[in-house]
């Protein structure tokens, strides 16, 4: 269980009592330079107690594997997640255990506990281990508890644990020049109370000659023709005409236009607005449908409408005027939708998916892949589409889901996948009874299958975060990291953007581990302490946490 030479170079500070952020890619051996850590942790500090923090359910136990080969028998290990029944309370799990694996939620909610079984203090552990350290902003539940720590410290408060961060994927923050990336990984080293970032200098040529996969961009043409999809707009802009509202734009089919319409129905459900509300929550409908039909079949994209249609039917005891007319707008134009979205063209996209998996799964080493789609929906409707594909018959691909926890409300066709759902589709896909995953985010971090070879992101429209996060999924021999979008698209332009920000991301962090120190310390803490915080300090407070 030895380290490698590049994570003794990142480590090292750890070693010695620092609070440090490790910036590795991806497949490169974080968790264990984080276990080793651990492990000389228990050994050397009196009293040691060590909690390791995960964001996803699904990682609970593969840390708690990993840092349980690392430590052996010697010390006591326990994992916690919320979907694991009854139990002890939180705090006396964690008085009776050396370390702990725990979901972010699960601590915040026992630091807060009134409950003395449940209750536990920040300070009760001596080491703080925060996986996916990247999430540690805004008001994200890490950066909750995060801040919990900085008032401690604030508050010169003892002892305090030490922090350990891992992340592959600083980013950006939306910036898109240096200075405001450099800004951004430097509010990170903040909220975090980060004394360096830690990558490979001495031994980074280790890494360039370390796995990744190759990428290629999988482009198709749009469609010619599209009468289904224009019946929708058509249909769609009857409703803003009822609507009367210019200001809202047409653009249908696209995240953008989704965030429109939330945010009208939000509003007009606090105003009292009942009938605007009932306008978008049914325009929210339509685009859903587009965006099924833009990246699964037609067919799928009416069958969600159907069902929404048919659920407003059997649900509502009164039924406003606007609903009314909205629920006949639907029924006079069902029957040539139907008869559109049969015989339409084809979805170009789902034309190259198919190439991808006929050539990657017709090799003889039996392969594993993940297709990542946006919404549990279209992850329904590519399953579906997966197991009706005549052409895909002829090779061995077994296929499920794997989608975040949460109501079905959306669509009576979605079953929610509980957390034990979840656990048991990862097991089954790294013994190989599985070997194809259609899944949401919920997998683009941390999953650690060494057998994966083929990562499709399909036609998403995300940050640099989630493509560098996806791509390390990849971890097999060769692998293969597919993007799937059609020329001159939105998703396309969003990739090529991506790439560039990751680029920036590099240079920002380079940036910000060259800094002099006095100036490292001044722009963190200083000026970026308040709204990791979340509250504003005095100056003084400020001043004196920064020689504290």
């Amino acid at each position: 269980m030895e380290l490698r030479p590049y994570q003794w170079e990142v480590i090292m500070p750890a070693l010695e009592g620092k609070n440090i952020i490790i910036w590795l890619p991806t497949g490169s051996g974080k968790t264990r330079a984080a276990a080793y850590l651990a492990k000389r942790h228990l050994e050397t500090v009196d009293g040691a107690k060590v909690v390791v923090l995960v964001n996803r359910v699904h990682l609970v136990t593969q840390h708690c594997e990993e840092f349980s080969s690392m430590l052996g028998k010697r010390w006591t290990i326990t994992a916690l997640s919320g979907d694991m029944g009854p139990r002890a309370g939180f705090g006396h799990v964690a008085r009776r255990h050396d370390l702990l694996v725990c979901t972010a939620e699960l601590l915040q909610k026992a630091l807060t506990s009134l409950e003395e079984g449940e209750h536990v203090e920040l300070n009760a552990f001596s080491l703080l281990v925060v996986d996916e350290c990247h999430h540690t902003h805004k008001d994200t539940i890490y950066n909750v508890i995060l801040s919990r720590y900085l008032e401690l410290k604030l508050r010169r408060t003892r002892p305090l644990p030490q922090v350990l961060g891992l992340t592959a994927s600083p980013g950006t923050g939306g910036a898109s020049t240096l200075d405001g990336a450099i800004d951004h990984v430097l509010q990170l080293c903040a909220n975090l109370d980060t004394w360096r970032i830690m990558s490979p200098q001495d031994y980074r040529s280790q890494l360039l000659h370390s796995r990744q996969p190759c990428k290629q961009y999988d482009l198709c043409h749009r469609r010619t023709q599209d009468p289904f999809g224009d019946m929708l707009k058509e249909l769609m802009d009857q409703i803003h005409d009822h609507l009367e509202m210019p200001e809202l734009r047409r653009d249908f089919g696209t995240q953008t236009y989704e965030q429109q319409v939330v945010e009208l129905s939000r509003d007009a459900a606090e105003a009292g607005f009942q009938e605007r509300r009932v306008y978008a929550l049914h325009l929210r409908r339509y685009n859903d449908a587009l965006l099924i039909h833009d990246t699964v079949r037609a067919v799928d994209a009416l069958a969600t409408l159907q069902d929404f249609y048919d659920r407003e039917r059997t649900t509502k005891t009164q039924i406003l005027r606007a609903e009314r007319w909205l629920l006949a707008l639907f029924d006079d134009h069902k029957n040539k939708l139907a008869h559109l979205a049969t015989r339409g063209p084809e979805n170009p996209k789902l034309e190259v998916l198919e190439e991808i998996l006929q050539k990657q799964f017709r090799s003889p080493d039996s392969p594993q892949g993940i297709i990542f789609t946006r919404t549990r929906q279209s992850a329904h409707c590519l399953l579906l589409w997966l197991q009706q594909q005549p052409g895909l018959r002829t090779v061995a691909i077994r296929p499920q889901l794997l989608i975040g926890a949460g109501n079905s409300s959306q669509s009576a066709q979605m079953i929610p996948m509980t957390q034990r759902d979840q656990q048991e589709v990862i097991q089954k896909f790294r013994t190989g009874t599985l070997n194809l995953l259609v899944a949401t985010s919920v997998a683009e971090e941390g999953l650690d299958i060494p057998q994966c070879k083929v990562v499709v992101r399909y036609g998403l429209l995300t940050n640099e975060i989630s493509m560098v996060q996806a791509r390390g999924r990849a971890r097999a021999s060769q692998s293969v990291y597919s993007f799937v979008a059609a020329q001159g698209s939105r998703e396309l332009k969003r990739e090529l953007t991506n790439e560039a920000l990751e680029t920036l991301m590099e240079r920002a962090v380079a940036a910000v581990q060259e800094m002099d120190r006095a100036k490292y310390q001044d722009k963190d803490l200083l000026q970026h302490l308040p709204g990791a915080c979340g509250h504003q300090q005095s100056l003084q407070g400020l001043e004196a946490w920064r020689c504290y």
